[in-house]
């Protein structure tokens, strides 16, 4: 019977170090979940209202730039420009739609043969971006975040 107390005992003082409960502080769950964390991704792209019947996240996310491109093509269109020279460039527009959903321009890069050709580009591209419509800010973890994406526009004037 003394054997059999002594291996319960020892038994018990074995267990009780996998009895101890761990402590994790707050500032290492917010690394390990920083670790984690995809700073480049977004839950949902920003939308227009016009695209919510879209179901995934890549349909979103066409949707919203070709809704913006057609906003831009649909005024360069409409304004007659005349050209010395043919042009064919891409115009790279950097946006930046801030967590209340206002769009600014960021960065505009145009070629130099394009921009000597027509002058008022940068105008002509800025001024279709008041006649859009509201826009929905990307989301993150369920909080409405600030997103900057680039969009290229393609310009062939004969």
């Amino acid at each position: 019977m003394k054997h059999f107390v002594f291996i319960l005992a020892l038994l018990l003082l074995c267990a009780c170090d996998d009895l101890k409960v761990k402590k994790t502080s707050t500032e290492a769950i917010l690394n390990e979940e920083l670790k984690s964390f995809k700073w480049n991704e977004v839950d949902e792209y920003p939308t227009f209202s016009s695209c919510d019947f879209s179901s995934t996240q890549q349909d979103n996310k066409l949707c919203f730039e070709q809704t913006l491109s057609a906003v831009i093509l649909e005024r360069l269109q409409a304004e007659r420009i005349i050209v010395n020279h043919d042009v064919l460039d891409t115009i790279l527009i950097k946006f930046k739609i801030s967590d209340v959903g206002d769009l600014s321009l960021l960065h505009f890069e145009v070629d130099s043969l394009t921009q000597a050709e027509i002058p008022n580009i940068k105008f002509l591209i800025t001024s279709s971006l008041d006649s859009l419509p509201v826009i929905e800010p990307a989301i993150k973890r369920g909080q409405k975040v600030n997103s900057e994406f680039t969009l290229p526009i393609i310009i062939k004037v004969n």
